[in-house]
């Protein structure tokens, strides 16, 4: 057995693009470039609001003559019905995979490679966590199928992504509200400034451009459990911030940048927070 260990993503969805105009479809839609998704690399992307606010993730990889896309598995239909309404004329095909493949998250995995690289899989689609490759790879396999790595804990999954300040689609980033570079997403390649337009880019670039940020996305730590999503942090006895996705004494925190210059502590239900 190969060292690294993995688990079943089930709450994980999968449906493939296929058609001559997949690429350009997308490409006008998407905050990363589409035209670099090949047989060597996948990427990381979002679909925004026309205001630039934050409506999904997902990957992007290469898949027989078109692009599969991993997304969440609860709001794939949401997603795919979106995509749909720019489709208008445009040649593409969206076909549902969930019944025939899963995604595998593959960890502590010595095959390793730069972010987003496609690797050598059996004979299945892996590729390297384009956010962070410390995340290890993902795969795309037929239902069944079962790697030579052993067995994992999805819990262990969620405490390196928390360990690399990696969010979690809309588990931290709140729909329709959320803006993508208070929460990483250049750190985590998941945008483009060189592509050009697409839905909801010029707020996203002038969030870069003219310092318009007013929150940061944070790890922090407790010496005890942490309280769960959405309760709010205080300082001096006013919020600032929220905490998002924790798992025991770790989790992600949603921050406004001018209490992250301040000296005094910030605290969640009582739990006091210490930035990691």
């Amino acid at each position: 057995m190969s060292a690294g260990k993995y688990v079943v993503a089930a709450e994980r969805g999968l449906f493939a693009a296929t058609g001559p105009d997949t690429v350009t479809l997308l490409q006008g839609l998407v905050s990363n470039d589409v035209a670099k998704v090949s047989p060597e690399r996948a990427i990381y992307a979002a679909l925004l609001t026309a205001q630039g606010r934050f409506l999904h993730d997902f990957f992007i990889a290469p898949w027989q003559d078109g692009v599969v896309i991993d997304c969440e598995r609860e709001r794939q239909a949401d997603l795919v019905k979106r995509l749909k309404l720019y489709r208008l004329r445009a040649k593409v095909q969206f076909t549902d995979l969930n019944t025939s493949h899963d995604v595998l998250l593959l960890w502590d995995d010595p095959h390793t490679g730069a972010a987003g690289a496609v690797t050598p899989f059996a004979n299945s689609l892996a590729y390297v966590d384009p956010r962070n490759a410390g995340l290890g790879r993902r795969a795309i396999v037929a239902k069944g199928f079962v790697p030579d790595q052993a067995p994992g804990r999805a819990e262990d999954y969620t405490q390196l992504r928390l360990s690399l300040g990696v969010p979690d689609g809309s588990r931290d980033l709140e729909v329709e509200k959320a803006l993508l570079l208070e929460n990483g997403f250049e750190a985590l390649n998941g945008v483009d400034f060189d592509k050009g337009c697409y839905v909801g880019q010029e707020i996203t670039a002038r969030t870069k451009y003219r310092g318009l940020g007013k929150r940061r996305l944070v790890k922090v730590t407790g010496d005890v459990s942490l309280p769960p999503p959405g309760t709010p942090i205080l300082q001096d006895g006013a919020e600032a911030g929220v905490m998002r996705t924790s798992q025991g004494t770790l989790g992600l925190a949603l921050l406004r940048l001018d209490a992250l210059e301040k000296p005094a502590p910030f605290a969640a239900d009582g739990v006091l927070l210490r930035q990691a």
